[in-house]
């Protein structure tokens, strides 16, 4: 989808006066003459009002190659695809809303991603419960009501600040740290949203190095960024697992208090212990709903404990009747790149996904010291990517497929995402010194290689973000075990990737990758704890919607038993 083009439409007769002189009039009155006369008006006042047309609204042929591209049918609707505030209107698809998912009530050119992202997917796998809908329409009255700066937030605040302890507040809040890397800030930050849903609290989001950059705001006229001037805020880097304040020490330290704290932190970090996972307990939550502030940093997706707690298991089945849709969902109700974000996503797309017939999306993470390229890891995402057809075949003959020139070829573009080149240009010269059996026209592309993570770079973050994206958007998609990169990926884009499983000892193992069997992100730390009897247990092993992950043993994760 390229931007219009201005097209320059040269002067020529049309803007200017006839070539031949005005019919000479005689003192008789002649009708065919005048006839004549009339016609050239008509044609000359036809032809200027062309013009002007042409020159007021430049046509957009980029916007229909994406859709044809696509295989999209969209109704004619309008909206915004200039990145500047001073866009103009063009085709969008008839339901904008996502099924009603989104809400109403944006000024659309703040966030040109909320609408026009459903040009570049093919939309949700299946609609929203209304249960969810109405849920999420609730909570965006609450956060209107409670969010920063409401009298009832100024309240709660003042009440904070001195100490103090309220029994009625009039609105309790969940405050989000930003930690770690993007992909897992994504997921911890869908979790918390999915706990305040279910906690009727309000979501306040700590804006770190870059979260107003990354992403738009997702609720109508009240923000969910984390006023600069909490009075916590500048004690977040110094909240761990030993705290005084975390839930888990006043766990270990059997006090009874007569007058709950104004606010307790929540540790869920990986190395939490066995007195911070209580959280998951039903037990302990009643004891936190008491509290008007909670603050809670995690690097976890931690969605599938929720679902064994019976406190909270009818509620999640009202939301999420599909199980595995549960990121899916909040997903893309929340996560919107910025203006600056949507301009990468979209010009990349444009230039090099758009016209393909089929995209593919391999994502490579690599758990290693070197950074690589190894060549037991490109063995084992060709292995993979010939055996599972995902790619086409290279041929073995000189000169490879023989068939009609005139034929049209299947144009295949693979996007690899990594923090390293050299996947990429071997899968490029790949494709480029040998023919495919078939004669499919295949190109490779990589975005960006950055070598190393650098989560607190303000651009190495906006590129992740449109490269996980971007993925999402992908027909077909390839992802690395462990790697939240990927998870994002497949929840936006509704795919079931195939997952290149890790590899031990520098050796491609067989079989090279298996099919997801649900679009869920894994929980990688998850409790083995039975709140009830008070011993250890298999988590994977209590209910049929959650079990241990494909790419990691010991996680969790949703699944959609077939039974339901």
């Amino acid at each position: 989808m390229k931007r219009p083009n201005g097209r320059a439409i040269s002067a020529n007769a049309a803007g200017q006066p006839g070539a031949t002189s005005g019919p000479d009039w005689k003192c008789g009155f002649n009708p065919m003459k005048l006839m004549g006369v009339f016609v050239v008006l008509v044609m000359g006042l036809s032809v200027l009002f062309s013009v002007s047309v042409v020159l007021r609204d430049p046509p957009s042929d980029g916007l229909w190659t994406i859709v044809e591209a696509r295989n999209l049918d969209f109704a004619h609707q309008k909206a915004i695809l200039e990145e500047n505030s001073h866009a103009q209107p063009v085709e969008v698809p008839k339901d904008k809303l996502l099924g009603d998912l989104l809400p109403t009530g944006f000024d659309e050119r703040s966030c040109q991603s909320r609408y026009q992202s459903l040009l570049y997917r093919r939309g949700l796998p299946q609609k929203a419960s209304s249960y969810l809908i109405s849920k999420l329409r609730s909570y965006e009255a609450r956060h209107k009501k409670c969010g920063p700066y409401t009298s009832s937030y100024n309240k709660t605040v003042e009440d904070l600040k001195s100490g103090r302890y309220s029994s009625t507040p009039e609105c309790n809040y969940l405050v989000w740290i930003s930690f770690s890397g993007l992909g897992n800030r994504i997921l911890t930050l869908a979790s918390a949203f999915l706990y305040a849903l279910l906690t009727d609290r309000v979501l306040l989001v700590d804006r770190g190095v870059d979260i107003h950059d990354l992403f738009c705001e997702p609720f109508p006229e009240a923000s969910w960024l984390l006023p600069l001037d909490f009075p916590l805020i500048n004690e977040f880097s110094s909240f761990s697992q030993s705290s005084h304040q975390s839930y888990g020490s006043v766990v270990k330290s059997n006090s009874t208090e007569s007058v709950p704290r104004p606010y307790m932190y929540l540790h869920l970090l990986h190395d939490y212990d066995d007195q911070d996972k209580l959280f998951f307990c039903d037990q302990d939550q009643a004891r936190l709903q008491r509290i008007p502030w909670l603050v809670m940093k995690s690097d976890n997706y931690f969605v599938p404990s929720l679902f064994l707690m019976p406190s909270f298991a009818q509620e999640l089945h009202s939301l999420f009747p599909d199980k595995d849709t549960v990121f899916h969902f909040l997903g893309r109700y929340l996560f919107h790149p910025t203006n600056a974000v949507w301009g990468l996503i979209r010009r990349y797309h444009e230039a090099y996904l758009s016209k393909a017939d089929v995209t593919v999306g391999i994502q490579v993470r690599v758990f290693d010291v070197s950074p690589g390229p190894f060549k037991h890891i490109l063995d084992q995402i060709l292995s993979c990517t010939t055996r599972e057809n995902i790619l086409p075949e290279i041929s073995q003959q000189e000169g490879g497929f023989v068939g009609s020139s005139t034929k049209q070829k299947t144009r295949v573009s693979v996007l690899i995402t990594s923090l390293t080149s050299g996947y990429f240009e071997q899968i490029r010269d790949l494709y480029w010194e040998n023919p495919t059996t078939a004669g499919e026209v295949v190109a490779v592309f990589q975005p960006s290689h950055e070598m190393h993570q650098q989560s607190e770079k303000q651009n190495h973050n906006r590129k992740a973000w449109a490269e996980m994206y971007l993925l999402s958007l992908t027909d077909k998609l390839v992802t690395s075990s462990w790697s939240t990169f990927g998870y994002v990926a497949q929840g936006l884009g509704g795919v079931k990737p195939w997952i290149l499983y890790k590899t031990e000892n520098h050796t491609v193992p067989d079989p090279p990758c298996r099919r997801a069997m649900s679009l869920e992100p894994c929980f990688h730390a998850p409790p083995f704890y039975d709140c009830k009897t008070r011993r250890g247990i298999d988590t994977g092993a209590v209910v049929p919607h959650v079990r241990h992950c494909e790419d990691m043993s010991w996680g969790l994760k949703l699944f959609q038993h077939h039974s339901q």
